[in-house]
């Protein structure tokens, strides 16, 4: 992980603000599209043409907290009560290293992140973000259910500068 998207992902993390349920947009030389409900933030940002995706945990669940590394799962608009599977609408990033500072959080780049940014911009009225470890058979930890109002234009104003 490089110094220069560690930097990116504390300046988002700078700008959460507890409670909120809207996605918030700032510009700035890291236009930077977020949502944060209290417990987690979702985040795409744009440094230098490149697209970032990063969620942070504040407080990790102890197998996050002692893992180098773990996988991403996203689910646009999730059923009440319902539970994350590829056949629930799940899409998974692939094992990436995770950063513990202040929490513990991960970074994703390229063409996972613009896929992720398009999901997250075409759900209607919720995400669902959890890590996701296999050991034999997938376990999923610090899920996280975000409001999907305004993604679409926050986001889109993040990708109009990203390129």
């Amino acid at each position: 992980m490089t110094k220069t998207f560690a930097a990116l992902l504390l300046l988002g993390l700078m700008t959460a603000t507890s409670g909120a349920e809207e996605w918030k947009y700032e510009g700035g030389g890291t236009p930077i599209a977020y949502v944060d409900n209290g417990g987690a933030q979702f985040q795409f940002a744009c440094r230098g043409g490149d697209l970032a995706m990063g969620y942070w945990v504040r407080k990790p669940h102890k197998q996050v907290a002692a893992a180098a590394s773990m996988n991403l799962a996203i689910t646009p608009d999730p059923a009440k009560g319902s539970t994350i599977s590829a056949s629930a609408g799940t899409s998974f990033a692939q094992d990436m290293p995770l950063i513990h500072s202040d929490g513990t959080s991960m970074i994703v780049r390229g063409p996972v992140a613009r896929q992720w940014a398009r999901i997250a911009q075409q759900a209607k009225s919720a995400l669902r973000i959890a890590y996701v470890q296999k050991r034999g058979k997938h376990e999923f930890f610090d899920s996280n259910d975000f409001d999907a109002t305004g993604s679409s234009a926050a986001i889109k104003k993040v990708l109009d500068r990203c390129g």
